[in-house]
C-alpha cells in the first residue's frame, strides 16, 4: 500500500506523516528529493534556487519529475515494508506515476487543509530556510503549488482532514484518521 499525503505547505502534512512512521511506515518525501537535487546542482539551498530546480526538474522530466525521481527509494522501502507513505505530491501526473510504477498497490490519498493565515503563521515560526516571511512570498508559494496542479490532488483524496484546531486536538484527529485507514486498509 502506498499513502500518499498531500496538503499546501504548512497544513500539517508532517504530522500525519509521522504518525505513519511512529506505527512502523517508512515515508518519503518528495520536498528532500528536491532539496537532494538542488545540492546535487551544487547550488545553496535557497528558497529561490529550490523553487527554480523544482521548476527545472519538471521542464527537464516532466510534470512528473519528482515522483520519477522517488520510484526507487519507494521500491526499495516497498521491499521491506506493507506500506509506505509519500509526502508531498503535488500533482495528479505525480500520483499517475506512483500508479503506473506499482500497479499492483493500493493507494490512497489523504489530504489536510488549513486556512491560509494559520499555515502562513505556522511556515513563518518553523524557519525553515525556504519558508516564506512575508504574506507576498507566501501567497507566491501558494500560486506555484497551485500552478502544480495540487489542488488537483487535494481534490481527489480518499481521505480529508481540516486542520483548524489546536495543535492538541489536531493530534487526536491524525491518530483518529490514522488507525481508520489502517483498519479500513
Amino acid at each position: 500500500m502506498i499513502i500518499i499525503v498531500t496538503g499546501m505547505p504548512g497544513s500539517g502534512k508532517s504530522k500525519i506523516v509521522r504518525e505513519f512512521e511512529r506505527r512502523g511506515f517508512p515515508s518519503v518525501s518528495l520536498g528532500d528529493i528536491v532539496r537532494e537535487e538542488t545540492e546535487k546542482r551544487g547550488l545553496p539551498k535557497t528558497k529561490e534556487n529550490i523553487a527554480k530546480v523544482s521548476i527545472r526538474l519538471r521542464q527537464e522530466l516532466g510534470q512528473n519529475a519528482v515522483a520519477k525521481l522517488a520510484v526507487e527509494k519507494v521500491r526499495e522501502l516497498l521491499r521491506k515494508n506493507k506500506a509506505v507513505v509519500i509526502d508531498g505530491v503535488r500533482s495528479l501526473d505525480e500520483v499517475g506515476t506512483f500508479r503506473s510504477a506499482f500497479p499492483n498497490e493500493e493507494i490512497i490519498i489523504v489530504a489536510v487543509h488549513t486556512p491560509p493565515r494559520q499555515r502562513f503563521e505556522r511556515l513563518k515560526a518553523r524557519g525553515r530556510h525556504d519558508d516564506p516571511q512575508s504574506w507576498e512570498d507566501f501567497e507566491e508559494r501558494d500560486w506555484k503549488e497551485l500552478k502544480f496542479g495540487i489542488g488537483n490532488v487535494i481534490a481527489m483524496a480518499d481521505y480529508m482532514i481540516v486542520n483548524d484546531c489546536p495543535k492538541e486536538e489536531y493530534e487526536r484527529r491524525v491518530k483518529e484518521l490514522v488507525e481508520k485507514i489502517l483498519a479500513e486498509h
